[in-house]
């Protein structure tokens, strides 16, 4: 029998990690999963800074922090929210621990100047695709680009109305995205194409931050017609 679009496996039992947990969007991101009842382990160089922040979300959520190698050795599925810069770097060394899991990035490779925000370029095309070809082994999704964590962290919004752009080649690990996303009151995960089109994806964040700063708003994307 044929999946229909809008079908996605049963998630609920899924442990999360998230590396680059102590950054903003890594905390929200952890903080969401934890609150939607996921186990979640927050990732960091440091454990004590993992912990610390881990912590700092609340006694009540019961997620943990680690080093970046117990984190990825723990989680069922783990997200990489850590800075551009030390992208290729941190995750060419966890290549082993990361083997066979669904590796969610959804960093955005991004600079500042006095025009703003604009996209960086990157020689294998995307952050995404940087993971994939340094994580031969894992199934790579580009996801969670777009949600600010402003309000990710905001214990005074229970529902953020938003659309997760999911892009991967391999169906199954993006249909268990689209799933993870769906567990945040809001949120739907929507199949945005293969891991090449994550460039443009990525890119976007720039023009997201230009309207929150024109706006003074924490705006995300929705898609119609889906």
């Amino acid at each position: 029998m044929a999946e229909t679009p809008n079908e996605v496996p049963d998630v609920t039992g899924l442990s999360i990690a998230v590396l680059g947990g102590t950054g903003d969007q890594g905390r929200g991101l952890a903080r969401r999963f934890a609150l939607a009842g996921h186990e979640v382990t927050i990732g960091s160089r440091s454990a004590e800074r993992a912990r610390s922040a881990a912590a700092e979300l609340g006694a009540d959520l019961g997620v943990r922090g680690l080093d970046n190698t117990a984190a990825a050795e723990s989680g069922d599925v783990v997200i990489v929210a850590v800075p551009w810069e030390g992208h290729r770097e941190l995750l060419a060394s966890l290549a082993d621990p990361l083997a066979d899991k669904i590796v969610i990035d959804c960093v955005n490779p991004l600079g500042f100047d006095k025009k703003g925000p604009y996209p960086l370029p990157v020689e294998e095309g995307s952050a995404a695709q940087q993971a994939e070809a340094v994580l031969p082994r894992s199934r790579v999704v580009g996801a969670f680009h777009h949600v600010s964590a402003v309000t990710l962290l905001d214990p005074e919004v229970d529902k953020m109305d938003l659309d997760v752009l999911v892009l991967g080649d391999d169906r199954e690990a993006t249909n268990v995205v689209r799933g993870l996303a769906g567990r945040i009151p809001g949120f739907r995960g929507v199949y945005a194409g293969r891991l090449r089109n994550a460039h443009q994806v990525e890119a976007l964040t720039a023009n997201l931050i230009a309207v929150n700063r024109r706006y003074k708003a924490h705006s995300g994307v929705r898609l119609t017609g889906v």
